[in-house]
């Protein structure tokens, strides 16, 4: 994604879009349509689809987003900068299977989940490294870190898994508050749901994050560190795909070379799909969270349905095609609405 690619397709945010009321500058956007997309697919799913409309599917529903919802706050950084991490499902392998080889060789689970998280952060910091110091483009650097993690992780364990962990915390993973049907890790979520949400869109650091996408040679000169902003999300992508791996381990009571195999497709499809720009600049982070129960939702309710992963998975990647191709029809529309005796207009961050 050259800077010159970045800075053309970005879709353009003028002071004009600041004359509307301040309702329809809030519920008139792409975010708020997936919002209303989800609730439309939930209650037409519920009505239609036999078991979707019991309590106990938001339980699962969560747990099997969980993940995805957790790996896609720092990938909506990161791709609001123009750059992309296809290393995160690597990378929860590989903090699944430390988890599991270290706990196995007599590690207290707690210390073995640590080193996960610090070798996760490693990982980040090379995917960082490559990206910022040496100059590579993010996409190859991460597609060879994808395979480099994975083959770490597979030859780490072989083809052998690793079940025997602590009921404590296989059981903590699954369960759910009191008698309802909210997973306790839910909560674990949201509290970084909440450093996410003040991070991106309430300090000079996600401004700066806006500007890089924006246009990196502008963020430069305006005082952002372009290279140090990137390197950070790196690292905070690698830590937090390392907190899904252990989840998952968990959650599955497996650590397996395997896990999570694919998962990156499912992120940057709901990323996408939930408003973040391929080119950069654009996103927030509750259009990202309504894509994720978007996915989540269909994928529940096909499932219910006896629908088979394969045509679930050309669902996804059609939505996901489908987002990119409307939104650059509607950027394309906008331009030419625009162009012919348009009023000049200065572009504005989509900061805040």
């Amino acid at each position: 994604m050259t800077a010159t690619t970045t800075a053309a397709a970005a879709i353009a945010r003028t002071y004009r879009d600041y004359d509307r009321p301040l309702w329809q500058r809030v519920l008139l956007t792409r975010e708020m349509a997936i919002v209303a997309l989800v609730l439309v697919v939930a209650v037409v799913a519920a009505a239609t689809v036999r078991g979707f409309g019991q309590p106990i599917t938001v339980t699962y529903l969560l747990l099997d987003v969980m993940p995805i919802l957790l790996i896609a706050l720092p990938m909506t950084l990161i791709m609001i900068t123009g750059e992309i991490d296809l290393s995160v499902a690597s990378i929860v392998g590989l903090s699944s299977v430390l988890t599991g080889v270290l706990t196995a060789g007599g590690l207290p689970f707690e210390v073995a989940a640590v080193v996960a998280l610090v070798a996760g952060a490693v990982c980040g910091a090379i995917n960082g490294f490559l990206v910022t110091v040496v100059g590579l483009p993010s996409l190859a650097v991460t597609i060879g870190t994808l395979a480099l993690f994975r083959g770490l992780a597979v030859g780490l364990l072989g083809t052998t898994a690793i079940t025997d962990f602590p009921e404590f915390w296989t059981s903590l993973a699954k369960a759910r508050v009191g008698g309802s049907n909210v997973p306790v890790v839910l909560f674990v979520f949201l509290v970084l749901l909440a450093v996410f949400v003040v991070l991106l869109h309430f300090t000079p650091f996600g401004r700066g994050i806006y500007a890089i996408g924006l246009s990196k040679a502008a963020a430069r000169f305006s005082g952002v560190h372009v290279e140090r902003t990137k390197f950070v999300l790196f690292v905070l992508a690698g830590v937090i795909s390392a907190l899904a791996g252990i989840f998952y381990t968990l959650r599955f009571g497996s650590a397996r070379g395997d896990n999570a195999t694919g998962l990156e497709l499912q992120v940057i499809a709901a990323v996408v799909l939930g408003g973040v720009s391929v080119f950069g600049g654009r996103g927030a982070i509750h259009g990202v969270i309504a894509g994720v129960l978007l996915i989540g939702v269909l994928s529940s309710a096909l499932r219910l349905a006896n629908v088979t992963s394969d045509v679930i998975n050309i669902i996804t990647g059609a939505l996901l095609v489908l987002s990119v191709v409307t939104t650059s029809f509607l950027a394309w529309l906008r331009k030419r609405r625009r162009a012919p005796g348009g009023t000049p207009r200065v572009e504005a961050s989509t900061a805040g």
